[in-house]
């Protein structure tokens, strides 16, 4: 499969809901970082139903419930160490448990956040939101799905978690083709030997590793999994099944993420080895992006080791 260009699924996100807002009446909040965060597109054309809450993302949750009670749907924007961390009992407590149509559209998340260090890089928000009743968590691995999520958000009653990222990262889907279904999986590319499971900006590399590994006689299949929550058990299952090992990929911790998520439904739907590329139990650190991904092993070459190791284990 051949990638396309580079587009962070921030500015998808920011573009995107101005382009959704030209004919629907959602309100859009932020925590004073519209212009990271990308709203400030959202701002610019609909100023009437745009509300910074400042630096105060707890009030910035309980003013979106508060929005949605009265009927409205509202997405809530700030970094994912903020959305997701320090809002966490306002979600909880506020939109997940009443069941309230507010839209946590969570930017930054993971280590290429970058130069902005450990406070900011969040690792753990995909493991706190997919722990809450009745709340959809979706990653997208690319501005093309993050339009298409950010739609459907947009189109369906109840609590959803929006994942995006600073780092640009490339284009995997065709926008002419692509379709969204919350909860499916998506097959990229077939193989019997080893199934690599990934997520976000790791879907990209799977596809590059897939190509090393064919090059190597091992034939890997590799699967998006964009929605982590509701998971689709059912294609994972029978990936499992038809080629007994799988290699879970994300940028987020090994711990309550995509590989703890695949691991739990495999043991209980078909038990096979199931090894995971992600950070390992530890917080980031500053520095550029493509150095914290080789030092985090969230790489092509970690997803290529993995695998190996994944099919060896099956024999």
């Amino acid at each position: 499969m051949k990638l396309g260009d580079k587009i962070a699924t921030r500015e998808a996100y920011g573009k995107s809901l101005v382009e959704l807002g030209e004919n629907n009446d959602f309100v859009v909040l932020d925590a004073d970082l519209a212009e990271a965060t990308k709203t400030v597109y959202f701002k610019k054309a609909f100023p009437d139903r745009f509300i910074d809450c400042g630096i105060a993302e707890g009030n910035m949750v309980g003013v979106a419930a508060g929005l949605a009670a009265a009927g409205k749907t509202v997405f809530a924007s700030s970094f994912a160490m903020f959305a997701a961390g320090r809002a966490f009992e306002q979600i909880r407590n506020s939109v997940a448990y009443p069941h309230l149509n507010v839209k946590i559209a969570a930017t930054h998340a993971g280590i290429t956040v970058g130069e902005d260090g450990a406070t900011h890089q969040c690792n753990e928000d995909i493991a706190l939101m997919r722990t809450l009743p009745g709340m959809v968590v979706i990653n997208p691995s690319d501005a093309v799905e993050a339009r298409a999520a950010l739609k459907y958000a947009l189109e369906n009653d109840g609590p959803c978690y929006l994942r995006f990222g600073r780092y640009a990262v490339p284009v995997v889907h065709d926008p002419d083709t692509f379709t969204f279904e919350v909860g499916k999986g998506e097959v990229l590319r077939d193989g019997t030997d080893v199934t690599i499971v990934a997520t976000g900006l790791m879907v990209s590399m799977a596809l590059e590793a897939a190509e090393t590994l064919a090059a190597e006689g091992i034939s890997a299949r590799v699967i998006n999994i964009a929605t982590i929550k509701p998971l689709d058990t059912e294609l994972l299952t029978k990936a499992a099944q038809e080629t007994g090992a799988v290699v879970t990929a994300e940028e987020h911790s090994v711990i309550g993420g995509l590989g703890s998520a695949v691991a739990e439904a495999l043991s209980e739907t078909c038990p096979v080895p199931v090894l995971r590329v992600g950070v390992m139990d530890t917080f980031g650190r500053s520095g550029k992006v493509p150095p914290l991904l080789e030092m985090y092993g969230l790489t092509p070459a970690a997803i290529v080791a993995k695998a190996k190791a994944a099919v060896a284990a099956k024999r």
